[in-house]
């Protein structure tokens, strides 16, 4: 950040009084500057027809990682709730229509500022298809799902955990709420990147 958004002057880091983070402060109008991590909201569709459970992915459009596969998520708006954002993603990115259930996963990703949120979601119909910022929409079976084609870490760990708990109900369990931290891994010494 380069100029106050209120008067339009310069900005600089400083702690403010009664703070201990560094924040963008005007020095002009007083006005602090708080920046805070960004909200990433989707929803985990599936289907089950004749025993078989299978998950809606959306082959994305978009950078970044353009042409992987993802659960339909994005950025949460203001002036909505987190469900209203599931929702609104999923008919977006995969012209889906969903009963959203509970929430599922809660993934911090704090090397880039943001918190992943998947809620449990059942398609309502098979009438999908591919939004603006998709390329392709289609229904995976565990077996099928492309893996190493996933475009985050998060969508990953998501379906992981979502087919682990499938495992638990066909004991008698139940699904669980996920709660973790997604580390960037760390390069080595002599990695030049």
């Amino acid at each position: 950040m380069k100029f106050c958004s209120d008067c339009a002057h310069p900005v600089a880091l400083a702690i403010p009084e009664g703070d201990n983070r560094p924040r963008y402060v005007c020095a002009q109008c007083d006005a602090i500057h708080y920046q805070n991590p960004k909200l990433v909201i989707g929803s985990l569709p599936v289907w089950e027809s004749d025993g078989e459970l299978q998950v809606l992915l959306c082959k994305r459009a978009i950078e970044p990682r353009y042409g992987y596969w993802t659960l339909p998520a994005g950025f949460m708006e203001n002036s909505e709730t987190t469900a209203e954002a599931a929702i609104r993603e999923t008919e977006e990115e995969a012209g889906a229509n969903i009963e959203l259930g509970p929430l599922f996963t809660l993934l911090n990703v704090a090397h880039v500022h943001q918190v992943h949120l998947f809620y449990l979601a059942r398609l309502r119909d098979l009438d999908f298809a591919a939004g603006i910022e998709s390329l392709d929409v289609r229904l995976f079976s565990e077996r099928d799902i492309p893996w190493d084609d996933l475009a985050f870490p998060t969508i990953r760990k998501t379906l992981e955990l979502f087919f682990a708990d499938r495992v638990k109900i066909r004991e008698g369990g139940s699904y669980g709420f996920h709660s973790m931290d997604i580390v960037r891994p760390m390069r080595a010494a002599s990695d030049p990147g």
